[in-house]
């Protein structure tokens, strides 16, 4: 099974930019479609943005579109999420995950989670 591990969260201001990485191991990436998705407090986890395991096809969900950009290097086992003019309301719990399909984008389609990892952006 392929275990994620999810770096680059923080604190940052409104405007701001992180980029967040995905480490993989044990299996590579290159077998999953690949996904970050984001917790709230008192919200549903929503798929923020994914990429199909051939790469040719991306999703965001519209809040992010033109702001955040989901990328795969398969030759470092590494999925990243590169998030620009952030926003208070991005502010959630991020989460990497993997998926058995060639394409995914519902949280019961993903089968592997990362821990997570904090973004907070002050206003």
């Amino acid at each position: 099974q392929v275990q994620l591990v999810e770096s680059g969260g923080g604190l940052v201001q409104a405007g701001g930019s992180l980029r967040l990485s995905c480490a993989a191991s044990r299996r590579t990436i290159s077998s999953y479609a690949m996904g970050w998705f984001r917790q709230a407090p008192g919200k549903e986890r929503e798929c923020v943005a994914a990429v199909s395991r051939s790469t040719s096809k991306t999703y965001y969900t519209n809040s992010v579109k033109g702001r955040f950009t989901i990328s795969r290097d398969n030759a470092k086992n590494t999925v990243y999420l590169q998030m620009n003019s952030l926003k208070p309301e991005d502010t959630a719990v991020y989460y990497c995950a993997a998926a058995n399909y060639m394409e995914a984008t519902r949280p019961d389609e993903y089968g592997y989670w990362g821990q997570g990892t904090q973004v907070t952006v002050s206003s």
